[in-house]
């Protein structure tokens, strides 16, 4: 049933997992190294050819500062050597400036009628010349350019008027160039960080993938837990994380198969039992016939515990379908509830001499009349428990000098009752602490199971109270606390109102 519970979570898990028809994790990595390589490229890309344009102007500058200097000794040029000198620069107009004096150097015959765009050398702007350049190489028209120098030793400026023709063919030819070059290192880098961080991640990712999908199939199969790798990062601490949940899992699977295993051996178990009970009874029934005073004060209590074996065999089956019953609570004698405790364990009570096959002095400290709201069966089984732990407890120790004792206490403070187990036993080690009242994982003793613990736990939750293992002291200490039921008082106060 467990098995087929797993499987039908395993179906929903899988019928609930996307498909895979979307992007995935690669091919977002692929275009994400892509886009940021593109846009590191483009912001390198981009200020490279506003350098080139820049520096190609500034050459033109030099070239018409040539000039000037050639031609500074003549007063009249040929008209010939002017348009020479204009077609060689694609320029139109050189002249200088020197202050608010212009002084005109060369010019050609027909003069651009307008000028479209002003490059003042001397103020440089990066994003303006950006944006030029890059205009620059999408508009085929060819411009007229207005290029101002930097001012000179003695405070002249170059003013060139020329075309861009020139200009936008040496930049477009580098930027052809830069761009294949761009193409290339973008294809290298591109593919050398897509492997790196598929290796330092997809790879990783995809293996914890497979193994979560591998242990889903059996969770119950050690083999199939992650084993971690060696990595320190976060990779390795989610590695190590899903490796201890998977053992988690698969344990938690193993303990409720071997519950429901034990269930199954119990229910078989069970019909033989009462068989073994009921026979029993009988026998006690025609022990009450007896004329011996002896068998008159033991049998009925051996009568009363066969009942209760009887009641517990009987519920057996239904715990395993409801879990136990609610609490049918009344007022119980304390003392009453330890005395019986004691006769069926074979406890030597206080005032009693203590046989040599016992060794363990049983005290009982309980406030004279002290009354607890409870189930008499189910409170019955937390002390039975408690008890028998603590003698089992002391009973691996055979050395005589050491004391053997068992105190159950009870105190009421208000409406809380306070009953408390103590021995003077080794104590409970520390390991055993963490899961004391957990079923199969909170035994104490070497060989123990963990149930009567669990079962302890169990009952008096069950009655709103608290069991907890105090801390301190000489052995171990096992504390519990119920409090009495609260009563309706407006419930009563129509009950004594209503008409009998």
């Amino acid at each position: 049933m467990a098995r087929a519970e797993e499987d039908d979570t395993t179906a929903k898990t899988a019928a609930a997992r996307p498909a895979r028809g979307g992007m995935r994790l690669t091919s977002k990595l692929v275009a994400l190294t892509l886009l940021f390589v593109v846009v590191a490229e483009i912001l390198v890309f981009v200020p490279t050819i506003a350098h080139f344009r820049v520096n190609r102007l500034q050459e033109a500058i030099r070239r018409a500062d040539l000039v000037v200097l050639a031609l500074s000794g003549t007063s009249d040029l040929d008209r010939g050597v002017q348009n020479r000198l204009l077609a060689e620069m694609k320029a139109s107009v050189i002249s200088v400036r020197q202050g608010a004096v212009r002084r005109l150097v060369a010019n050609s015959e027909t003069p651009p009628a307008r000028i479209d765009a002003v490059v003042d050398l001397d103020k440089p702007d990066v994003l303006q010349w950006s944006a030029a350049a890059i205009n620059m190489l999408f508009d085929d028209q060819e411009d007229t350019l207005r290029v101002l120098g930097a001012p000179g030793p003695n405070g002249e400026v170059i003013d060139l008027v020329m075309s861009s023709a020139p200009i936008r063919a040496a930049t477009l030819r580098f930027a052809t160039n830069v761009l294949w070059v761009s193409i290339g290192l973008l294809a290298i880098v591109s593919t050398v960080v897509f492997f790196v961080l598929r290796h330092m991640f997809l790879r990783p990712l995809g293996r914890m993938t497979r193994a979560m999908e591998r242990f889903a199939e059996d969770p119950e199969d050690l083999d199939r837990i992650i084993r971690p790798s060696l990595r320190d990062d976060e990779i390795g601490d989610a590695e190590r994380g899903l490796a201890a949940l998977q053992a988690q899992v698969a344990g938690s699977l193993g303990q409720k198969k071997h519950l429901a295993d034990l269930g199954v051996a119990v229910s078989k178990i069970n019909h033989d039992l009462r068989n073994m009970l009921a026979a029993a009874q009988l026998v006690t029934d025609r022990l009450l016939a007896i004329p011996d005073s002896t068998v008159q004060r033991f049998v009925p209590k051996l009568v009363a515990t066969l009942d209760r074996a009887i009641g517990y065999s009987s519920a057996v089956l239904e715990y395993g379908r409801t879990g136990e019953a609610p609490p049918a609570r009344r007022l119980v004698s304390v003392r009453r509830l330890a005395e019986d405790v004691g006769e069926m364990l074979g406890l030597c009570r206080e005032g009693e001499e203590c046989c040599d096959e016992c060794g363990i002095r049983y005290l009982i400290d309980v406030e004279r009349g002290l009354e607890i709201d409870a189930d008499p069966d189910q409170i019955f089984r937390v002390l039975l428990n408690l008890v028998r732990n603590a003698r089992q407890a002391l009973e691996a120790d055979d050395d005589p000098a050491v004391v053997r004792r068992i105190v159950v206490s009870g105190r009421r403070e208000g409406t809380v009752v306070t009953l408390a187990v103590h021995d003077t036993g080794p104590g409970v080690p520390a390991r055993a602490r963490e899961n004391l009242f957990r079923p199969f994982q909170g035994g104490v003793r070497k060989g123990g199971t963990g149930l009567g613990l669990a079962i302890c736990a169990e009952l008096v939750r069950a009655h709103g109270g608290t069991i907890e293992l105090a801390a301190g002291g000489v052995g171990a200490t096992f504390e519990i606390a119920i409090a009495d039921r609260v009563i309706d008082l407006a419930h009563v106060d129509r009950r004594r109102r209503s008409p009998s």
